[in-house]
C-alpha cells in the first residue's frame, strides 16, 4: 500500500459471449468494424450487460447482430486479449449455439451499425480469411465437447 492518495482505479477487465454457430458444415463469422475498416472475421456476440445470464447476453447480441434466434449450447472457448497502449483488456466466453428457426440473414442490419458483413463459412474458407481468436477453427470445427483456453494476446485491427 502507498501512502498519501490512493492510485485512480484502473477499470476491470471487459466481459463479452461469443457463438459458434453451425449449420450445414459452415460457421458464422461477421465483421464487426463499421465501416469496413478492416478485414478481420469473428464469431458473433458482444459485451455482457449487469442482471442477465451469460446465454441470455448472448441471445440478445446475436440477435441484434445477426437477426437470428439461438439455443445456446456449452461453453467452447476463454479467449482473452488487450491493448498494451491503453487499459483495455477484454474476456470472450465462447458458447456453441444452434439457430432456431430461419438461418437467412440477408438484409438484416445491426442496430448499433457495428457489424457490417455476415458470412457461412467452411473450414477451409475461414482459415482463407484473416480471424480471431485464433483457436476459432478448433472450436468449430475441432473435437466436440473440447473447452480451449486462448491465453492473453495482443489486440488486432
Amino acid at each position: 500500500m502507498t501512502r498519501g492518495r490512493p492510485k485512480p482505479a484502473q477499470p476491470g477487465p471487459r466481459l463479452a459471449v461469443r457463438a459458434v454457430i453451425l449449420d450445414a458444415g459452415r460457421l458464422l463469422i461477421v465483421n464487426a468494424w463499421p465501416g469496413q475498416v478492416s478485414d478481420l472475421w469473428c464469431a458473433p456476440g458482444g459485451g455482457v450487460e449487469r442482471g442477465a445470464s451469460l446465454p441470455d447476453n448472448l441471445r440478445r447480441e446475436v440477435f441484434e447482430e445477426t437477426g437470428l434466434a439461438i439455443r445456446v449450447g456449452a461453453p467452447c472457448l476463454v479467449n482473452e486479449f488487450h491493448d498494451p497502449q491503453s487499459v483495455f483488456h477484454q474476456v470472450d466466453v465462447y458458447f456453441h449455439a444452434r439457430v432456431i428457426g430461419r438461418v437467412r440473414i440477408d438484409g438484416h442490419a445491426d442496430p448499433e451499425g457495428v457489424v457490417n458483413r455476415h458470412r457461412w463459412v467452411t473450414e477451409s474458407e475461414l482459415r482463407a480469411l484473416r480471424f480471431k481468436p485464433d483457436t476459432l477453427p478448433d472450436i468449430a470445427f475441432g473435437v466436440p465437447g473440447r473447452v480451449l483456453y486462448d491465453p492473453l494476446e495482443v489486440i488486432v485491427r
